[in-house]
């Protein structure tokens, strides 16, 4: 009886070291390292990127989209252009960390006996896990006069923002944009 009360302890201590190893990760801007928390780019062509920000737990879908829309602004003016488009986005979520809790009943067969039984079983769902969102945008930048959004983007709400504006006044779930 005391190894398995001993054997549940450690169980459930690795089980909770496990789910916090999963869910932690920086929580502060800046560049993915080794594939981890946040932004990467990929230069396409002349002023096009391709931006992936990857976020901790707890970060919020709309807030990862901004962090890349950050970073966007950032290749902007880093790359001596005004305003960027933002032509493509994707926001993905995934569930990571916590414990998977199933069961099951069934029979057997032991030697010369057997016995007859009904088998089930069943998932029961996941425990603790943290959902990590991941946003992918492709951009265009470009010069002053800007393409008019209703004919370059239809239906896509914000999509071109001055570069400067967006890095000196934009606060998280408030973006600046030069299209009202």
């Amino acid at each position: 009886m005391k190894t398995n009360v001993t054997l549940a302890a450690v169980f459930t201590i690795s089980v909770l070291f496990l789910s916090a190893c999963a869910s932690s990760g920086p929580d502060g801007y800046g560049p993915a390292y080794s594939g981890k928390f946040g932004y990467s780019e990929t230069k396409l062509e002349k002023a096009r990127y391709r931006i992936t920000y990857k976020g901790s737990a707890g970060a919020g879908a709309d807030n990862i989209e901004l962090l890349a829309i950050r970073r966007a602004a950032e290749l902007t003016v880093q790359d001596n252009y005004e305003w960027f488009q933002v032509i493509n986005r994707e926001v993905t979520g995934q569930d990571r960390g916590g414990v998977s809790v199933g069961g099951g009943v069934g029979s057997g067969r032991f030697g010369r006996r057997s016995s007859v039984g009904i088998g089930v079983g069943g998932n029961f769902g996941t425990i603790g896990a943290k959902v990590f969102y991941t946003a992918r945008i492709e951009i265009i930048m470009g010069n002053y006069p800007h393409p008019d959004p209703t004919v370059s983007a239809p239906g896509n709400g914000i999509n071109i923002y001055d570069a400067k504006s967006f890095l000196e006044n934009t606060i998280l779930n408030s973006p600046v944009s030069i299209q009202q």
